[in-house]
């Protein structure tokens, strides 16, 4: 028998011919990342099981994203623990205020992503690196303190759920589309576990960006990681970002076991909107109905990329956000915030009245820089709306795609683009 993209990489880190689903197996780890919320449980573990110096500081990434920059002294203190234990374990890949952004937007961007690669990180997000023909997978902080630890980690090989993506998109649908369709369909739990494939003829017309926004959203559907086989679209970003240099091209066999094949015709797609309280509790844009929004916010680990900076930028040009409308745009790195402002992106965002924030998680999560207050309606290009999520128990969040959050700050409630554009 076969295997599947998920078992090949996992055997290859497991020094075996051959994994299959089920199996608990100890693999070798090619990065583990840690943020300022998450790092700082993983070194109260390592002192506890008495790790003075972990097995190769050059793996492990450190980023401080969440309160960055830290909006109270617990916050500020957070952000400490990664420096100091930078110094002390003469880590290199070290990212904070003014050097970073938001992680799993940045350690692609670094190069710190290969094809092949196995990644954990103290985030559930980190299934994001699917999109470069990774494995990536979220834990908690004692899995990941062992881990720096022995250089290894133990898990269970997971079975296969294959998305198959045909059919040609619509006008102003999204890579954020896809997913929460796949979503609507699968639902928050019908992948628990398991790794989501995302493949087929449709998957040459997504861009890299808007992989990482399906392959992010990948463990809101339960996945314990998720897979874009390598294919031109992997070729021309690996070659970029690793010129010179071979690379790990992992398909799965023609005889590989999925737990199940699915087909979505991108054909049928309009621009979708997530209702609260659940990502998958998903419709249409257009059979939302008149909502009002307070706030829109666009960005996130995901979805502030250029990609998405450059689809809202296209709604906004010479019109105004709404009256009593706040609009917050957090482009994901530095890097990205300064190829907007080259773009002109930055400019025809202030002069339509959003605010340009700092590279953060904080609003995301309901931490700082954009939390609701009771009662409170915001679209966001971000991954969760569950009660709470941003901000007071009462407040919602619709998820939806650059365009629509572009268009719904620019009308005060949500709208398709084209209302807006037309």
């Amino acid at each position: 028998m076969g295997m599947t993209a998920v078992e090949k990489i996992l055997a290859s880190h497991a020094d075996r011919p051959a994994v299959h689903a089920g199996e608990i197996i100890f693999a070798k780890v090619d990065r583990a990342m840690l943020n300022d919320i998450t790092g700082p449980l993983a070194f109260t573990q390592l002192k506890a099981m008495g790790i003075e110096k972990i097995s190769d500081p050059d793996k492990v990434v450190l980023v401080g994203d969440h309160f960055a920059p830290p909006k109270d002294v617990p916050s500020a203190v957070g952000l400490r623990a990664l420096t100091m234990f930078a110094k002390d374990q003469s880590i290199v890949h070290n990212y904070g205020i003014g050097n970073g952004g938001i992680e799993h937007t940045l350690l692609p961007e670094r190069g710190l992503v290969r094809p092949g690669d196995l990644i954990i990180g103290g985030d559930s997000h980190t299934c994001t690196y699917g999109a470069f023909g990774a494995l990536g997978s979220g834990m908690g902080s004692t899995d990941i303190a062992a881990a720096i630890a022995m250089g290894e980690v133990w898990l269970r090989v997971p079975q296969t759920i294959r998305c198959v993506l045909k059919g040609t998109r619509n006008p102003f649908v999204t890579g954020k589309d896809f997913i929460l369709n796949i979503l609507r369909d699968i639902t928050t739990d019908g992948a628990t576990y398991h790794c989501l494939e995302f493949t087929g003829p449709a998957m040459a017309q997504i861009t890299m960006d808007e992989r990482a926004a399906i392959c992010n959203m990948a463990v809101e559907g339960g996945a314990k990681t998720c897979i874009v086989p390598f294919d031109d679209t992997t070729r021309e970003w690996a070659d970029q970002k690793f010129p010179g240099q071979e690379h790990k091209i992992v398909h799965s066999d023609p005889d590989a076991s999925f737990l199940s094949v699915r087909e979505y015709d991108l054909s049928k797609l309009e621009p979708l909107c997530a209702q609260p309280y659940s990502p998958d509790n998903v419709t249409e844009v257009t059979h939302v109905g008149d909502i009002a929004v307070d706030q829109v916010y666009i960005g996130n680990c995901a979805n502030g990329t250029i990609t998405d900076l450059r689809q809202a930028a296209s709604v906004f040009k010479g019109r105004e956000v709404a009256e009593n409308v706040r609009c917050i745009v957090v482009p994901a790195t530095q890097r990205i915030y300064k190829q907007a402002m080259h773009e002109g992106l930055i400019d025809i965002f202030i002069d339509a009245g959003a605010i340009i924030s700092p590279s953060t998680c904080g609003a995301c999560a309901g931490l700082h820089n954009g939390v609701l207050a009771s009662g409170q309606v915001a679209v966001a290009t971000t991954n969760r709306n569950y009660r709470g999520r941003m901000g007071a128990p009462d407040s919602k969040v619709f998820l939806a795609n650059a365009y629509v959050a572009a268009a719904s700050a620019v009308r005060g409630r949500i709208v398709h683009p084209l209302e807006v554009l037309q």
